[in-house]
């Protein structure tokens, strides 16, 4: 490499194995970017399609919530934000309360079981309240005690906590709602695996306050994909650039 670089300072032509080098080198590295910008193509129609099938879910009619039969099948791909709806009665005394970082500030989630006819239990988001709030007894006439129809959004379970911080159920500390170790922490049974994220139906005495699922999917694939072609277009170029510019000083040499 010393005596290539050597050579093109002095005026030189490269070899033909040095240059035969540089060029497959600068190609290696086009078809690389090439398929970068590619896989960005199809990450781009891919997270389209997840935010349409997403959309349509959301603003579906509400449907039953997925009883034990579909319990195994269920994934975040195939149900999570499907619109549905669930009735039965409330387990106030089995309430969990998990931080939240919301639009209205800093509080807790209130994850309350929901009891079925059918003897299945269900662990409903019913929405958010403020610190202040998060003992039952502070909002008292939100602890609804009759049958109640819930309306909301299919969420998956959010297992062990968040990336900083886990769930330490022995000291009522949560910090992500993984329905598996509630369910465990307060002894229930026959659970389905997921959570309802409750609508903006107002409860008694307007706490907790539902309906603030956020739905966002971050897109940049479109950016990242042009970023990578245009890298593409530039190696490519120097690799015709290198082929020519060698052309012309072998010429002027001979």
């Amino acid at each position: 490499m010393t005596d290539i670089s050597s050579n093109a300072s002095q005026g030189k032509p490269r070899s033909t194995l040095a240059l035969a080098i540089w060029v497959l080198l600068l190609l290696l590295l086009t078809a690389l970017l090439i398929g970068l910008g590619t896989w960005q193509v199809k990450r781009l129609h891919w997270k389209l399609d997840l935010i349409a099938r997403v959309d349509t879910r959301v603003h579906a009619p509400a449907v039953p919530a997925p009883g034990p039969a579909q319990w195994a099948d269920i994934t975040a791909e195939n149900a999570e934000y499907k619109h549905v709806q669930a009735s039965g009665i409330l387990l106030n005394d089995k309430e969990v309360q998990v931080y939240a970082s919301t639009v209205l500030g800093a509080g807790y989630w209130v994850l309350t079981p929901l009891k079925q006819t059918d003897g299945t239990t269900i662990i409903i988001n019913r929405g958010f309240v403020p610190t202040d709030k998060r003992n039952p007894a502070t909002r008292p006439t939100g602890q609804i005690g009759t049958d109640t129809v819930v309306t909301g959004l299919l969420r998956i379970s959010e297992p062990k906590g968040t990336l900083l911080r886990s769930n330490v159920s022995a000291e009522e500390r949560w910090y992500s709602r993984d329905v598996a170790a509630i369910a465990a922490a307060r002894g229930l049974q026959n659970v389905a695996p997921y959570f309802i994220d409750a609508d903006d139906t107002k409860n008694p005495g307007d706490l907790p306050v539902g309906g603030l699922t956020q739905i966002s999917f971050p897109n940049s694939h479109l950016v990242y994909a042009i970023t990578w072609y245009g890298l593409t277009v530039m190696t490519l170029g120097m690799a015709v650039f290198l082929v020519y510019f060698e052309r012309r000083r072998r010429k002027a040499t001979d």
